[in-house]
């Protein structure tokens, strides 16, 4: 007698219902212009990502008070989501194109929610950390899936402005961060910055399950890149480490240079590894189209442009006197330039400009914005139309240049792709802010006030003028035309 040891149907049903993807409704699934809604949910994910990087800092003071922490040991609330954050977004963008975008971005959602809501009643120090991990591994979801959520569902035509309005959302959560963070903060304490996340979470997943299209084509994985998957965090955790060291943390000499030792080592692992494995982690192929390999150098620079007067402007400004409230609507500029451009640009540039063209004149105004930093004074009425320009340039160049690296990514793997590009902006994003705050204490001879003399503010400056440089280069050397060879796997997806 032969025992049937298959679950009961209903257990199969269940399982079917957690752990496949199921299809839009017809009504929108058929609507001519359906895919925007879409776009529109995939915003929900950039904005909170963004809005969570730009207000947590502003959880210190509540944080050292409450758990009577030192400042170094708050500051890791930042840097293990951070950290978890970039070694996880390559993995969950594997695992995505094996199993579904739709499916992993929308379960990446619920932990993120979830996690944020533990990070508000965390009892101590050591657990709101071990949160922040878990709440890295669900934004690590959700973002490795979001700009290839967006580029599936876009029409090829209508991807800049897709990706365009995505990366405004981006924009928007970054400018709110520090407003409403501190709103929060004072006056109802630093829990509220994490359960601000609840409610915004739950409309998210609701909007993503009926908005978000299936995955059609996918990669086929046998199995899972553990070595691989370790070498890579062990790589990135070392450089970013590494970087964070050399920008002021009481870390000897000799502990700096061991942290990219590991990171070089590791990294030189992972790529013998990669080329090695039966099912890599990440196809290094990918690396060697042209598009994707100066877009991704285009990404981080960009990402670094953007960051660094996060870091410039309030310290230079308060330096001088000026209150942190005038430094922060000061500081608005910058994302609030980048999303008129990110939204607008279409509808006054040429149609015929191509994204290479685009990325050329965003880099090159962002560039000249920001040289201007090395000639005048940097004062709250200079400051203001510098980050204007600068987040304008910023805005024409992101889009574009995530528009040529998706456009030359196989469809199949386009959440490894999304992966990519976003684990380069939170490498572009560390460096900025810690490149910047090195250059701050280089320039001012390693004491007396940080940013309260000439020589760091021009320090600084030369940085981001140096990163806008390598911008520049990236877009001239990159592809004379906009890569297509993704798209003729089929984009669209039901």
């Amino acid at each position: 007698m032969v025992t049937d040891t298959r679950p009961h149907p209903s257990v199969r049903r269940g399982l079917a219902l957690l752990t496949s993807e199921r299809p839009r409704p017809e009504a929108i699934r058929a609507r001519p212009n359906g895919w925007w809604l879409a776009v529109a949910a995939v915003c929900f994910g950039a904005f909170m990502g963004q809005l969570d990087a730009s207000i947590v800092t502003l959880t210190y003071g509540g944080l050292r008070t409450d758990f009577h922490a030192s400042l170094a040991a708050v500051e890791w609330v930042s840097l293990a989501y951070l950290l978890a954050l970039v070694a996880l977004l390559v993995p969950a963008g594997r695992l995505a194109d094996a199993h579904g975008r739709k499916l992993l971005y929308l379960y990446g959602f619920a932990i993120f929610t979830l996690a944020s809501a533990a990070c508000g009643f965390a009892p101590s120090l050591g657990a709101l950390v071990a949160f922040r991990v878990v709440q890295a591994a669900g934004a690590a979801m959700m973002q490795a899936n979001s700009v290839a959520l967006v580029t599936t569902s876009a029409p090829r035509e209508r991807m800049r402005g897709a990706l365009g309005v995505q990366a405004a959302a981006q924009a928007l959560g970054l400018a709110l961060g520090p407003t409403l963070g501190g709103a929060l903060v004072s006056t109802l304490g630093w829990r509220w910055v994490f359960w601000v996340n609840v409610p915004v979470g739950v409309v998210a997943l609701v909007g993503g399950h009926y908005l978000l299209p299936r995955t059609r084509a996918r990669t086929r994985v046998t199995r899972f890149d553990w070595p691989g998957l370790l070498l890579l965090a062990a790589a990135t955790t070392g450089a970013l480490m590494g970087v964070s060291a050399a920008s002021g943390l009481p870390v000897p000499g000799w502990g700096v240079a061991a942290l990219f030792l590991v990171a070089a080592g590791a990294g030189w692992a992972f790529v013998r590894r990669q080329r090695r494995a039966a099912a890599p982690l990440l196809d290094l192929a990918l690396l060697r189209v042209r598009a994707v390999a100066y877009g991704l150098v285009g990404a981080l620079s960009g990402y670094l442009v953007l960051f660094g007067p996060l870091v410039l402007v309030p310290v230079v400004l308060t330096a001088r006197g000026v209150s942190e409230l005038t430094a922060g609507l000061v500081l608005t500029a910058l994302p609030a330039g980048f999303a008129l451009a990110a939204t607008g640009c279409d509808r006054v540039l040429p149609r015929g400009l191509s994204d290479r063209g685009r990325c050329l004149a965003g880099a090159g105004i962002f560039t000249a914005a920001l040289t201007a930093l090395l000639v005048v004074v940097p004062g709250t009425g200079e400051l203001v139309p510098v980050l204007a320009v600068t987040g304008l340039g910023l805005g024409m160049f992101t889009p574009a240049n995530n528009a040529l690296i998706m456009g030359a990514i196989p469809a199949r793997s386009s959440g490894t792709g999304g992966g990519l590009v976003n684990m380069t902006r939170g490498l572009g994003t560390a460096l900025g802010v810690a490149l910047v705050t090195l250059a701050l204490q280089v320039g001012d001879g390693g004491g007396g006030g940080v940013g309260a003399g000439r020589g760091g503010s021009q320090t600084a400056a030369v940085v981001l003028v140096a990163a806008s440089v390598v911008a520049v280069g990236a877009a001239w050397f990159g592809p004379r035309e906009g890569a297509r060879e993704g798209m003729r796997e089929g984009m669209r997806e039901g």
